[in-house]
């Protein structure tokens, strides 16, 4: 093994403590300048409208939820939000919304999809921010594209997740085949930097805070050579919110008020990320030892400047909705057009 991959085995207890962190579009400007403009609702006290918001607390790139409710905008917006830690599954998450279980979720975008396709009672009201997955190589691999990948083996902690068919999509796109182009290997996370020091594959896919530790730890050996926030990538959502189909239909105003908060809440994350650095410590007990820095440095490299909502966002979810159709993950009866059609919902600004 190279002294890389000795360097790195003995990190795995740091990986091991780093996980909790982390699990993520192009709007026209004058959309989120109206969003943030409009008028908020002044609370009165007893006037709130109580609703129920699904996250993980653990995952960095959601904490704009914390961020909405610890500085009052969830309260400015006339809401008294309810958050609820839910770390099981997105079918799950997507049920308890869908039966009134809760009102609003987060969630990776490529994660609901698939599960939206059943028919829950959830829609899709906004995008939050890009980011939250990445390829990882080596300098001395050469690779230095997507398109050098091709003739590669790629570690993938699971073989038939969302970050294999992220990576299969942008490897379609890029004219290539991700079934016969490349080879795909499961290792778990914490042992990917040995596995490529050994030889037994080219590069790996991961998100942070493993990757951003073992890339620290590497002293530039390895580098993120892609992610869902690169690119073209970069105006692409990651994270969605999504609201009860039901509360959109009888509450229209609430919801929209919601969206409001949490595009509010999305923009003081870019602008105040040291605040948001506070909050991320502060719900993930687990992580008040780690270094405030690294915490900021792995926030910035999830653009939330971008939140798209109404046609740019709905231009989105068909775009993935069809190449996941094209990639084998949709069902092969699923018109995109359709699907998009029912599981995002238009409200007002």
């Amino acid at each position: 093994m190279s002294d890389l991959g000795n360097r790195l085995g003995s990190r795995r207890g740091l990986l091991g403590l780093a996980a909790g962190l982390g699990a993520a579009a192009v709007v026209g400007p004058e959309l989120v300048t109206r969003a943030l403009a409009a008028p908020a609702v002044v609370a009165q006290t007893g006037s709130l409208d109580k609703v129920r918001f699904t996250w993980n607390q653990s995952a960095l790139c959601l904490i704009s939820s914390a961020v909405a409710q610890d500085d009052g905008i969830f309260r400015k917006h006339g809401l008294d939000v309810e958050l609820l830690n839910f770390g099981g599954s997105t079918d799950v998450m997507l049920e308890t919304i869908a039966t009134g279980k809760a009102d609003v979720g987060f969630g990776m975008i490529l994660r609901w999809l698939k599960p939206l396709e059943q028919g829950f009672d959830v829609k899709l009201v906004a995008g939050i921010h890009a980011g939250c997955s990445y390829v990882v190589t080596t300098r001395a691999s050469g690779i230095t594209s997507i398109e050098g990948l091709r003739g590669k083996t790629i570690g993938i902690a699971d073989i038939s997740g969302t970050s294999r068919n992220l990576y299969a999509i942008m490897m379609q796109n890029a004219g290539m085949d991700p079934e016969r182009d490349v080879t795909w290997k499961a290792y778990p996370d914490d042992v990917m930097p040995i596995a490529i020091a050994k030889g037994e594959i080219d590069a790996y896919v991961a998100g942070d805070p493993v990757v951003y530790y073992q890339v620290q730890a590497s002293k530039g050996e390895l580098f993120r050579l892609a992610s869902n926030a690169t690119g073209d990538w970069e105006a692409r959502t990651c994270c969605v919110l999504g609201i009860r189909g039901r509360m959109i239909r009888e509450n229209p105003d609430i919801a929209t008020r919601i969206r409001r908060a949490i595009l509010e809440a999305a923009q003081a994350t870019h602008n105040n990320p040291d605040r948001a650095v506070e909050l991320a410590l502060q719900y993930s007990p687990r992580q008040r030892t780690s270094n405030p820095q690294d915490v900021r440095n792995m926030l910035q490299s999830l653009p939330y400047y971008h939140q798209p909502i109404g046609d740019e966002f709905r231009a989105q979810v068909l775009a993935y909705a069809q190449e996941l159709k094209r990639a084998g993950v949709l069902r092969p009866r699923t018109d995109p057009a359709q699907y998009t059609d029912r599981i995002v919902a238009s409200i007002p600004v």
